[in-house]
């Protein structure tokens, strides 16, 4: 019985725009004291795994395998995604390319944690719990009334329901309870358990997906075979419906990178300065002057620019939405 670390690398993080583009998604900007995301990840499970499986896409793999020659890893897995179908067939293509009582470490590749020996700590017990047959996610103690993040209401280490990105003043309701965690999108589970849940409870998607890897060539799946595959998530698929799911509180420090707002967190904390209203440049050594503007973030680019305010960050996605029908170019 191995323990797997399946990165999915396929998110484009379209909040962090113009940073973030499709050619070089905010898991391979090498701006995380001279590492990526995706290398910090690999890096941070594999004393913790014994073999790792990438599931990427056509437009990154390249970009992976670079991060990974760059850490003198080989014999690692691949999966090459012909077209974007969600959590639930991405972790459902890592489940049938290992043993069936193979335990995986399903973690996202954008997401930054600090705090080895709490980290450490969770992963161990979630491999425990995953070895006596149950499904198993992270939750996050949270420290502020975030609106960007799904939430877990626990007991302990049982789940008593998920809950989506709430408003404001339900997050503040969130926090104050004091049982409710942020959901990491973390996950470990026997691989063949997870197989029997998805039978159960997304059945189309094991089937198609089962189709794909049987017809994959070289780690390439086949674009036809998975457009047949129901695009969605493992937490609607899977995760809210399954009677085996246990969450494992966990206190170690973590950011899933989502927003401008974390990256000024994380940038403050590497010393990039700031002026007395608490504003920010990323990108430039222009000297910048903001009159008349607190928490503003000004990014630059080559071919762009973007000035926030820290508090609406969540609304970039908005913009590289606009810009993917106007201006493609941009988010290339």
């Amino acid at each position: 019985m191995n323990t797997v670390n399946v990165v999915l690398s396929g998110g484009v993080g379209s909040r962090l725009w113009p940073l973030s583009r499709k050619s070089c998604p905010k898991q391979y900007l090498p701006i995380f004291e001279g590492k990526t995301l995706f290398q910090k990840t690999v890096e941070r499970n594999q004393e913790l795994c014994d073999s790792l499986v990438v599931v990427g896409n056509q437009a990154n793999f390249e970009l992976s395998r670079n991060d990974l020659n760059t850490l003198s890893m080989t014999g690692y897995g691949e999966i090459i995604e012909a077209c974007p179908r969600n959590t639930a067939a991405a972790i459902a293509f890592a489940a049938l390319s290992v043993q069936p009582d193979d335990i995986l470490f399903v973690s996202p590749s954008d997401h930054l944690i600090s705090g080895t020996e709490a980290y450490s700590k969770a992963v161990k017990r979630a491999i425990a719990l995953a070895k006596e047959g149950n499904i198993v996610t992270f939750g996050l103690k949270p420290s502020r009334p975030e609106t960007g993040f799904g939430y877990i209401e626990s007991d302990g280490e049982n789940v008593i329901g998920f809950r989506e990105k709430p408003n404001l003043d339900t997050a503040e309701k969130f926090l104050r309870s004091g049982n409710f965690l942020w959901n990491s999108g973390m996950f470990c589970f026997q691989a063949k358990v997870f197989l029997q849940e998805l039978d159960k409870y997304a059945p189309k998607v094991l089937e198609c997906s089962k189709a794909v890897m049987e017809n994959k060539k070289d780690g390439f799946l086949d674009e036809a075979l998975s457009l047949e595959i129901p695009s969605v998530s493992v937490d609607y698929a899977v995760m809210e419906k399954t009677d085996r799911i246990k969450v494992v509180p966990s206190m170690f420090e973590w950011s899933d990178m989502g927003s401008f707002e974390s990256v000024f967190d994380y940038m403050s904390l590497q010393g990039v300065p700031t002026d007395e209203n608490g504003n920010m440049v990323i990108g430039s050594d222009l000297h910048t002057e903001f009159v008349g503007l607190k928490n503003t973030i000004l990014i630059q680019t080559k071919d762009a620019i973007l000035v926030l305010k820290k508090d609406n960050a969540q609304d970039v996605k908005k913009v590289y939405e606009k810009l993917e029908k106007d201006k493609p170019e941009l988010v290339n």
